[in-house]
This record gives C-alpha cells, sequence and structure tokens, in this order.
C-alpha cells in the first residue's frame, strides 16, 4: 500500500520518503515518468541541472500543478551543479534551475558535489588533454555553503543541504558556519550501507537521502535486484525485488528516489512493503558476503575527476583531495 509517509528535517519542513529520481532518464521519457508518478501519488520529484532534463521535467510540472497537485503539496529538489560553485554564480544557477522547472521556488536545493570545477559555460571544462575534468582548487565547500545559506535566508529555496558528502565535509560546512545541512543524498544500499555516516547523521539530525538505492550497472556489475537474498526475500512478500530494496532503505529511515521512466515499475515502487526484521536482516547479509561496492565514483568517469573524494580503492593516485577551506 503506498502510505507516502513524510519525514521531518531539522529545519521542521517535512520530506515525503518515496521520491521518485530522474538521474539518467532520457529525454522523451522523463516528462511522461514525473506525469505518472505525481498521478500515483509521488510527491517528492529528484532533479538536478546536470541530469539536463529539467525543461522536460517542468512540462510534466505544467501538465500536473494545478491540476492533479498543489505547488506546496510537492517537494522539489535540484542541485547545484560544479561549475557554479563560487559564490558569486551560486543565486544565477539556483535561477536558472527554477527556469528550467518553471517553478518560483524549490524545497530543497543541494551542493551536487563536495568538488568545484572551472567555470564558464561548460558543465564538464576538460584539462588541455581533455582526458580530466578541470577543477576549480580555490573555491571551497565552505565559500559555496555560505551562498546556499544565504539563499535560505533571503526566503528564496526553503531547505537547503548536500550531496555527496562524507562525515569530514559535513563537519566542515557545520563548524565553519554553525548551519547544518538538512538533508545528505548519497549513494545507499546493501552494498554500500555507509553505517558511520548514517550514525554520524543521527547524531547531527541530518537527513539522509538514499540515492542509486537498487545499485545500478554502470559499472557491468551484477544489479542488486538479480542477487538470491533479495528475489528470496520479494517471493515471501509477493513483491517485486525493487520493491525490496526500497523498503530496505525506509526502514533504515531514510528517504529513497528509485529512478524509473516504466509505468507499472514507477507505480511499484511507490507500493511501500514494511520489511520484518528477519526479511532486513537477510538483505543486510549481502555486504557480509560480497563487500562493499560504490557504484559513483567520479574518478571513474570519463572525462575522469582527478580528486579523491570518497577514500575508495579507484581513487588512489588522485592528486587532489575536497577542498573544505581549513
Amino acid at each position: 500500500m503506498s502510505l507516502n509517509k513524510t519525514l521531518t528535517l531539522n529545519d521542521g519542513n517535512k520530506i515525503p520518503q518515496i521520491g521518485l529520481g530522474t538521474w539518467l532518464s532520457k529525454p522523451g521519457e522523463v516528462a511522461n515518468a514525473v506525469e505518472v508518478a505525481i498521478k500515483a501519488g509521488y510527491r517528492h520529484i529528484d532533479c538536478a541541472l546536470i541530469y539536463q532534463n529539467s525543461t522536460e521535467v517542468g512540462e510534466a510540472f505544467k501538465k500536473t500543478i494545478p491540476s492533479v497537485v498543489k505547488r506546496e503539496d510537492l517537494f522539489v529538489t535540484s542541485k547545484l551543479w560544479n561549475n557554479a560553485h563560487k559564490p558569486e554564480l551560486v543565486e544565477a544557477a539556483y535561477n536558472e534551475t527554477l527556469q528550467e522547472l518553471g517553478l518560483e521556488y524549490l524545497d530543497l536545493y543541494l551542493i551536487h558535489w563536495p568538488v568545484a570545477f572551472k567555470d564558464g559555460k561548460d558543465l564538464v571544462p576538460k584539462s588541455e588533454d581533455g582526458k580530466q575534468a578541470a577543477l576549480d582548487r580555490q573555491t571551497s565547500i565552505v565559500d559555496t555553503w555560505k551562498a546556499l545559506v544565504k539563499l535560505q535566508k533571503e526566503g528564496k529555496v526553503k531547505s537547503i543541504g548536500v550531496s555527496n558528502f562524507t562525515t569530514d565535509d559535513l563537519d566542515a560546512v557545520i563548524n565553519a558556519t554553525g548551519v547544518t545541512p538538512a538533508v545528505n543524498q548519497i549513494e545507499a544500499h546493501p552494498l554500500l550501507p555507509q553505517d558511520d555516516l548514517v550514525a554520524y547523521a543521527k547524531s547531527k539530525n541530518i537527513h539522509l537521502t538514499a540515492y542509486s538505492p537498487l545499485g545500478n550497472n554502470l559499472n557491468g556489475k551484477t544489479k542488486i535486484v538479480d542477487y538470491p537474498q533479495v528475489s528470496e526475500v520479494a517471493k515471501k512478500y509477493n513483491a517485486d525485488p525493487a520493491q525490496v530494496l526500497v523498503a530496505w532503505g525506509v526502514k533504515r529511515g531514510y528517504s529513497v528516489i528509485p529512478k524509473s521512466v516504466t509505468e507499472s515499475r514507477i507505480k511499484s515502487n511507490f507500493d511501500q512493503l514494511e520489511l520484518k526484521d528477519e526479511d532486513y536482516e537477510k538483505v543486510t547479509s549481502l555486504y557480509k558476503e560480497l563487500g562493499k561496492v560504490r557504484f559513483n565514483v567520479p574518478k571513474t568517469y570519463v572525462p575522469f575527476w582527478d580528486i579523491d573524494i570518497f577514500g575508495e580503492e579507484a581513487e588512489q593516485g588522485a592528486t587532489y583531495k575536497v577542498n573544505r577551506g581549513n
């Protein structure tokens, strides 16, 4: 059944627990996906400038606001991209996103990565040889966070947060400004439970949103939905494996944003299961058996980002670390 439960952020705003992710949703598909989702009861839509589909998401909003849903009943997230981290560029980037989405405000605006690129028209500016992203090593995450705090103080955005931040990154922005992000959006699934980050977030009252809750097969690895531990639990509940993975994240207290462009899948992902403890443990056991898998590591992108964000093995040899301003 669709519970459409909401959770309260540290600034008092409420976030619906199940949302629709739009990362990797192709043009021509994403507007329909968002429209289907809103009609199916979703009230949390996750977007980002870099997905390059915000204008199309905006078309879905035009079709559904106010005929299906009032704007104030929707929770829309978008993210500041790396090429606009300089404080003086943040407000213009925010306004560009509003224009693309056709909205007057966002419910949540996140720093997408703790990584600044050289500013300019290119979303991913490249080094001279074209093999790596051109980094801005001067602008710190604290500089950028202060600009988001200003946006919120001026009433332009309801809640502000971050994405892909580690505990050290979070400490840096909190200690420098006294303002705790409402949300940290992270890759989280049974092969990347991030227990230390979860415990830290709980201690600071930072809400976690899980992206790629089903994993992804960008690097050709087995999809998490295809492991027997997940399919066995799914059979027990007469559910899809994807529903089990969404329920796993919900049980951990996250908001979860599975992405799909298929109508039946969008609807089934929203049908919330409540996992019994033993079934939750069965899915969790995947980590003990297979170890950690982080699917989304920018050091492996093309062009690659020459920066160590997470301390992963794949990031060894990176020249730079996150600029935390200290």
